[in-house]
């Protein structure tokens, strides 16, 4: 199931259901040192959007990155959460995908990093984080093979 979600909200947007696979014809990013799904993956768009976002709000790739995580709460238990942290805590995964994949003469650029509790991460791995833009909505996908249903509302989810 797929949740739309803008940086700083923890609830996603209400609206139109996911299509049957969110992520046909889409390439799919690894962070650095991680092969397949056994960690977070992203979308070049949702790369970008972060990098994006990130220089919006002044913040450097060196100088902090994007938390993802879940907290409880909502009709169906659980919903998701993200915002910008200026450091990964003490047991943080902490994934770093390296500019290269927007530019590839990025090179010297320093990678930009997901921040992921553990508490969260159980419920995350494998989650792959698309952004949409459409003249009916924007933000961020949520496409997690461990959610199993969604509220009516489309406000949390349950595994």
């Amino acid at each position: 199931m797929t949740t739309l979600l803008q940086p700083g909200t923890s609830a996603p947007k209400p609206g139109a259901s996911a299509p049957a696979d969110p992520l046909a014809g889409q390439t799919v990013l690894d962070a650095e040192g991680q092969t397949g799904q056994k960690g977070i993956q992203l979308t070049p768009r949702a790369l970008k959007r972060i990098r994006v976002a990130m220089a919006k709000e002044n913040i450097t790739p060196d100088a902090g990155g994007l938390r993802v995580g879940i907290q409880g709460g909502g009709c169906s238990g659980l919903s998701y959460n993200i915002r910008f942290d200026t450091q990964p805590r003490e047991r943080d995964r902490v994934y770093a995908f390296p500019q290269t994949h927007l530019d590839p003469t990025a090179v010297d650029a320093p990678p930009i990093r997901i921040f992921v509790d553990p508490k969260s991460f159980i419920y995350l791995h494998g989650m792959v984080l698309d952004y949409e833009e459409t003249l009916m909505r924007q933000g961020f996908n949520f496409i997690n093979p461990h959610s199993t249903k969604s509220c009516g509302c489309g406000s949390s989810f349950s595994t």
